[in-house]
């Protein structure tokens, strides 16, 4: 004869039967309340999470003056006007199970020594991806798209010399 594993607490209050595989009502024995290291669960890091860390650490690069292409860098200043930076332009990352890959793109600080900012911004970005994300950064590659000379920026300040 089977038996049934469904447990009645009261006349109106029935429980799904109990397995091996359950997540949860494990035993109260099972939690300490100490950070317990083999804590069981699954974390998963989205590839923007990445792609921010990144994004970050390659701004904080002396020399560093603006990440993404011309165009991506048009609406940067759009989407920086109505006060919505985007920290992940410029910067494509393929993420696995434990090991990370970056590109990012570039515009350095004129007379910043290029080669030295792209190596510390390939120094930071690997080293934020692996102690703040926790993977294996395979690879960072750098593309230096423009140089930014600091006289280029508009100037509002001067009259228009037409009108």
């Amino acid at each position: 004869m089977a038996t049934n594993d469904i447990t009645t607490t009261s006349a109106d209050e029935t429980r799904a039967p109990k397995s091996a595989a359950s997540r949860v009502d494990r035993p109260a024995s099972a939690f300490t309340g100490a950070r317990d290291e083999n804590a069981a669960g699954r974390t998963t890091i989205s590839d923007g999470v990445v792609a921010k860390v990144a994004g970050i650490a390659a701004r904080e690069v002396p020399g560093v003056y603006a990440l993404g292409g011309g165009g991506a860098r048009a609406f940067g200043a759009i989407r920086d006007a109505i006060n919505a930076t985007d920290l992940t332009q410029g910067v494509k990352v393929e993420v696995g199970e434990t090991q990370a890959a970056a590109d990012l793109t570039i515009v350095v600080e004129y007379p910043s020594p290029i080669q030295e900012v792209a190596g510390n911004v390939r120094a930071a970005v690997a080293g934020a991806i692996s102690r703040l994300v926790g993977l294996e950064v395979v690879e960072v590659n750098v593309e230096v798209n423009d140089v930014h000379i600091p006289g280029d920026d508009s100037n509002d300040d001067e009259p228009s010399r037409v009108s």
